[in-house]
């Protein structure tokens, strides 16, 4: 099985920008509120999900885990554009990530 990177992402993310340059939000630090706030909007549907159907449903149901992972991606595609608005790269996120894991791991 192949492994999906974060750069996959955020190159797959900034070829939706390019084709919908015309029709979306620029991706820029200005537009990155708004790509937070579509963010928590997304996460809400997977609450939901989890609120209406529960746990169960979602590891026995494929059509419940279906829609379950599609709005997960969901909340993926606006954390990659929040990222490309920053200019955070895949570097930056491995390094942060791993130093708060590390933390994590001696915290408690």
């Amino acid at each position: 099985m192949d492994h999906f990177t974060v750069q996959e992402m955020l190159d797959m993310q900034n070829q939706l920008q390019e084709k919908y340059r015309d029709k979306w939000e620029h991706i820029c630090p200005e537009t990155g509120k708004s790509k937070l706030l579509w963010m928590i909007a997304e996460l809400g549907e997977v609450i939901d999900i989890v609120k209406k159907q529960g746990p169960g449903c979602i590891m026995q149901s494929p059509a419940t885990r279906h829609d379950f992972v599609e709005e997960m991606a969901d909340v993926l595609m606006y954390f990659c554009d929040i990222m490309n608005c920053y200019g955070i790269t895949e570097e930056e996120l491995k390094k942060a990530y791993t130093e708060k894991f590390h933390r994590n791991m001696t915290r408690w």
